[in-house]
Formats: C-alpha cells, sequence, structure tokens
C-alpha cells in the first residue's frame, strides 16, 4: 500500500507545480502590461509582484512538504 501514497505525492506536487507554474506566468504577464501601461509605477508594482510569487511559490513548498511526509 506504501505505493498507494507515493503515486498520490507525485500527482500531488505534479498538480501543484503546474498550477504554481501557471499563476506565475498569469501574475507576470500582469505586472509586465501594468508596467508599460504606467512606468511611474514599476517600484510599487514590482514589489507587489515579488509578493506575490513568493506567496504562491509557498504553496509550492508546502505540496513538496506535505509529499516527502507521505514518502
Amino acid at each position: 500500500m506504501a505505493w498507494a501514497s507515493i503515486i498520490t505525492a507525485g500527482f500531488a506536487l505534479g498538480i501543484a507545480a503546474a498550477g504554481g507554474a501557471i499563476g506565475q506566468g498569469k501574475a507576470v504577464a500582469s505586472a509586465a502590461e501594468a508596467i508599460a501601461r504606467n512606468p511611474g509605477a514599476a517600484g510599487e508594482i514590482r514589489g507587489s509582484l515579488i509578493l506575490g510569487l513568493v506567496l504562491i511559490e509557498s504553496l509550492v513548498i508546502y505540496v513538496l512538504l506535505i509529499s516527502l511526509i507521505l514518502f
């Protein structure tokens, strides 16, 4: 039955990584568009972008931690 937890952990990590990558791609695209529209606000947009990317990546790291616990 250990194989079931390994397969589940693999699927969970794959789905989390894919979702995180899609979210990060959309965030970067939106930030680039916002900076192109208003270059004067680039510093504020960049700060918000980095915070958002950190939060998205932390969710993937949490799934990695849970997957390692399942192993």
